[in-house]
């Protein structure tokens, strides 16, 4: 996508450097900042701290980072190391284990001299897989709005999260299809719901403007009455991990979004990638959520009235605070799932259909 009409990815290895560039999300939107990384404890720090999330990327600088600790030793130890820490920084999105095993396949089998640079090869491998098949889920989204922009020409699509292009190496997940409509032409708006604690519908909101889409900011508590009046088409959201019977995983308030969709008959699609899908996870109920530090409900960031970014302390430190990141959606609340592979219903045998190879992993 672009930035300042510059093509720009949210990681990008610096070869001869054996370094990271990544697009530091913490300071998004107030300030545009690329950061290097050049260690193990800095790609952990990233993921850990959100400087990179978003499911997709997470698994690909977690690849990245398991590179740069073997460039430094390439041993054994280091290797589970390196994937021990990387596993431990964030629980819920299944993208960093299945990277983490990936590269733990192909590298245990290698003498240590040949490890760094298989290291390097694979995570670029990840990083090209992702930004293709997020435009496969672009096309194939498209199709579904194409169908609803041939009933009603203005599209109005709700999201929740961010799920474009700074969740993935490029394009995005649920935002790819809507980013493919307006290129196609396509009339479409998107609401934008902030999605607090973390605010992550600001960096939505940011990403649409540089492309130029029109959307309109929400908070999160409005999503109800706009789906209710009827003024919402459909909403479009990623996710975090998929379980094997359907049911969805993604930032906390997607389970709202999902139960106000129904009430109002607007479908509640979710796009996801098959790094997303873990046919081992059997429900919902086995997915792990994710408990966050109190802080960053008790913080607000943001800029003065000179354009300094902070923070402000909303609460003080002893306020009793609960701050899980994720919550469930059941299968039966979204209306399909779309997929580089395609659309299919949320379903266990919707999903093997679309992935056979996983009766038999």
């Amino acid at each position: 996508m672009l930035i300042n009409g510059t093509p720009t990815r949210t990681i990008q290895p610096v070869v001869d450097a054996r370094a990271v560039d990544i697009i530091d999300q913490t300071v998004l939107p107030q300030v545009y900042r690329i950061l290097r990384l050049r260690t193990l404890a800095e790609v952990a720090h990233a993921i850990r701290s959100m400087q990179v999330r978003g499911a997709p990327l997470i698994g690909v600088a977690a690849a990245y980072g398991v590179a740069l600790a073997l460039t430094q030793r390439a041993d054994d130890a280091t290797l589970a190391v390196a994937i021990e820490t990387l596993a431990a920084t964030r629980p819920t999105a299944v993208n960093l284990r299945w990277a983490l095993a990936r590269l733990q396949a192909v590298l245990q089998t290698l003498p240590p001299s040949a490890r760094a640079d298989a290291a390097w090869r694979e995570a670029a491998t990840l990083a090209e897989e992702d930004v293709q098949q997020c435009r496969r889920i672009a096309a194939h989204g498209l199709q579904l709005l194409r169908a609803g922009s041939a009933q009603k020409g203005r599209l109005e699509i709700m999201t929740h999260c961010n799920a474009g292009w700074l969740a993935t190496v490029d394009y995005g997940t649920a935002l790819a299809p809507v980013y493919a409509a307006f290129d196609a032409g396509i009339d479409v708006h998107v609401w934008v719901s902030e999605t607090r604690p973390r605010n992550q519908g600001l960096l939505t909101a940011w990403e649409l403007g540089r492309h130029g889409v029109p959307r309109t900011l929400i908070a999160d508590n409005a999503a109800g009455l706009l789906l209710q009046s009827g003024r919402i088409d459909a909403v479009m959201v990623g996710a975090d991990r998929v379980a094997a019977n359907g049911d969805i995983a993604n930032k906390i308030g997607t389970y709202l979004k999902a139960l106000a969709a129904r009430a109002a008959a607007v479908p509640f699609y979710v796009a996801a990638p098959r790094s997303t899908i873990d046919f081992a996870c059997p429900n919902g109920a086995a997915i792990p959520i994710e408990e966050r530090d109190a802080e960053e409900l008790r913080i607000v960031w943001g800029c003065d009235s000179a354009g300094r970014s902070g923070c402000l302390r909303q609460v003080t430190s002893d306020v009793v605070v609960a701050n899980p990141a994720f919550d469930v959606t059941p299968a039966s609340l979204v209306s399909a799932l779309i997929s580089e592979r395609g659309v299919c219903a949320a379903s266990s045998d919707a999903l093997l259909d679309l992935y056979p190879e996983a009766r038999h992993a």
